[in-house]
């Protein structure tokens, strides 16, 4: 576990696994049973929750929280007071632990290299498709697909992006990318590099 000798607020527990060349700033706390992959870097005032899962290289922004049955794929990268939720109808005074038949915990899927944008709020049970990119305040309430640009509230796809980042227009069904060169096919909602 490799956490900044000069960062003395960073705390964690046994038994998370954290992979070689993580970066954990000041204030944050990674609960016992945590996966982190290698070369993460996760921003001050974060918490890591024990069921939570990070691939390798994924950058977390400031104050945000990535909660139990969160799982982050490789390269993910969460802008700046993020929200995760795991609980579809929260009350305090029924935790899903003791009192199960009032529901469960739902599990979030953000796949390789999806980006979110600050403030978006990511409402538990869906899946952000690899390389989507969720804008700032967005708020998911349904799966979003690979390589998606989504925004508003409820978020809604209105275009699509490359893996690079930049913006992509298809003609027909098939689009360049006019910065990296990486080709793409379409079909409705699907998108698919292609060679």
């Amino acid at each position: 576990m490799l956490i900044s000798k000069t960062i003395k607020t960073a705390k964690t527990e046994k038994g998370e696994e954290i992979g070689e060349g993580i970066k954990v700033w000041d204030n944050c706390q990674i609960l016992e049973g945590a996966e982190i992959g290698k070369n993460c870097t996760i921003g001050h005032n974060c918490l890591i929750s024990s069921k939570a899962k990070l691939g390798k290289g994924v950058k977390i922004e400031s104050n945000t929280d990535v909660w139990d049955y969160v799982t982050l794929e490789d390269y993910v990268f969460v802008g700046p007071s993020a929200v995760f939720t795991n609980d579809k109808n929260p009350r305090a005074k029924y935790p899903k632990s003791k009192y199960p038949e009032y529901g469960q915990w739902l599990p979030t899927l953000v796949k390789e290299g999806a980006t979110i944008g600050a403030n978006a709020t990511i409402v538990c049970g869906n899946t952000i498709g690899k390389w989507a990119m969720i804008g700032a305040g967005a708020v998911v309430v349904g799966n979003i697909p690979d390589y998606a640009i989504a925004v508003g509230v409820p978020a809604r796809v209105l275009g699509w992006v490359c893996e690079c980042g930049n913006k992509l227009k298809f003609e027909a069904e098939t689009a360049t990318c006019k910065i990296c060169k990486r080709k793409y096919r379409k079909s409705g909602d699907k998108i698919t590099e292609t060679k």
